[in-house]
């Protein structure tokens, strides 16, 4: 795939710089993080040792200390312009940031000419890491699911295919095989991200109950969903703590989120029902057995897609930082989205047929908090295929 994404550039002119910082690219499984690293590295023209932990068996500290020493050599036969280190999935191995600041901090008193790549799917992990051990030595380029500007430019894709079959690349040349695209999303994105980057190396006491809520999540995604009704409907003696727990944890690995209220007041936004949101379309399509054809002609549920992957789009902007993401209800009266960036304050809702010709929670919540902008995607407003096309700070922002 000769495609590159935009982050290709910013690594590229990160790692031409002289000052000298660990660069983590972190984001969800099949994103395309190992072939932005390889499309940089050759690009760059520098000896690369490259090596991934992702495996079955964890591997111990030891097999970092190993990767790195095997890497300065490589560094030394290059001389001045030095070498690069890519460690693949560096979240496995335990202890992993203690060993890479002491291997870090070696390489800067002797001046080596290394700069090195860390690559990781679970984003909290890798977070947790960082801020324990490596405060001030690192940089994150975050890699989120593929956007629809990216997937037409690359593959081809109309909206139609966007909202069905989501953004991975890796299963887009699959779309014309559907079951055989479907077991792909099942098997080697679901199952492997809940499997290898929440089960393996997080405390689960509940494994069946965090599959559940998956399953759940997918179902229900666009959702205002209690927890009280999530444990009925899951037929699960639990509590909400566990639920939130390992919600965080599926958004963690780039899979589902539950989006807070906006309250004005964290304390307040943290204590809400969540609205369920996947992070990906195909995560919803993958679960539900229908065809596109099927899909398209059942408004209900294209309407439930066209919002899923409009809050899939938002979503994947504030896993990146970009803005803050929640959604509104009091009473009767809903905004599907409310997104905050800096101080500006944003209202969306989204129609997939004809708006009414008033928006009553657009209203109540304009009147309650005064946002910048109030933006309705659909009906006889933004063109959903446009508001996708577009960064979501074009429209917060801009």
């Amino acid at each position: 795939m000769s495609y590159q994404r935009p982050q290709v550039a910013v690594l590229a002119e990160r790692l031409a710089e002289p000052r000298r910082h660990l660069h983590v690219v972190a984001g969800p499984r099949q994103v395309g993080k190992a072939t932005l690293v390889q499309q940089v590295v050759e690009a760059a023209e520098l000896p690369v040792r490259s090596a991934s932990a992702d495996e079955p068996t964890l591997r111990g500290p030891e097999w970092i200390e190993q990767q790195w020493q095997a890497a300065r050599l490589t560094a030394a036969d290059a001389g001045k312009p030095g070498a690069v280190l890519v460690l693949d999935e560096i979240q496995k191995i335990p202890g992993w940031s203690e060993s890479v600041k002491r291997l870090w901090d070696e390489d800067t008193r002797a001046r080596r000419p290394l700069k090195v790549v860390l690559l990781g799917s679970a984003r909290l992990l890798v977070a947790q890491g960082l801020t324990e051990s490596l405060a001030g030595r690192f940089e994150i380029l975050h890699l989120p699911h593929w956007s629809f500007s990216e997937m037409r430019a690359a593959f081809g894709f109309s909206l139609d295919q966007y909202l069905f079959y989501g953004g991975y690349p890796g299963a887009a040349p699959l779309i014309r095989q559907p079951q055989r695209w479907a077991r792909y999303i099942a098997d080697s994105l679901i199952e492997t991200s809940i499997s290898r980057d929440v089960l393996l190396l997080t405390r689960v006491d509940k494994p069946a109950l965090l599959r559940r809520l998956f399953e759940l999540a997918c179902r229900y995604s666009g959702q205002v969903l209690s927890y009280t009704k999530m444990l009925g409907q899951l037929h699960e003696a639990g509590n909400a703590t566990t639920l939130a727990h390992y919600l965080d944890l599926l958004g963690g690995a780039g899979l589902v989120v539950g989006l807070q209220k906006y309250a004005g007041d964290v304390a307040r936004s943290r204590g809400s029902s969540p609205k369920l949101q996947v992070l990906n379309t195909a995560l919803l399509i993958a679960q539900c057995g229908l065809t596109l054809a099927e899909a398209r002609s059942d408004g209900e549920f294209w309407g439930r897609l066209v919002e899923s992957a409009v809050g899939a789009h938002l979503a994947n902007a504030a896993a990146d930082g970009q803005c803050a993401l929640h959604y509104w209800r009091e009473r009767n009266q809903e905004v599907d989205f409310v997104v905050k960036a800096g101080r500006r304050l944003a209202a969306i809702e989204v129609k997939s047929g004809r708006a009414p010709q008033a928006h009553r929670g657009i209203a109540a919540f304009a009147a309650a908090f005064k946002p910048q902008r109030s933006l309705l995607v659909g009906g006889d407003g933004i063109e959903p295929g446009d508001f996708l096309s577009r960064p979501v700070l074009h429209w917060i922002a801009a």
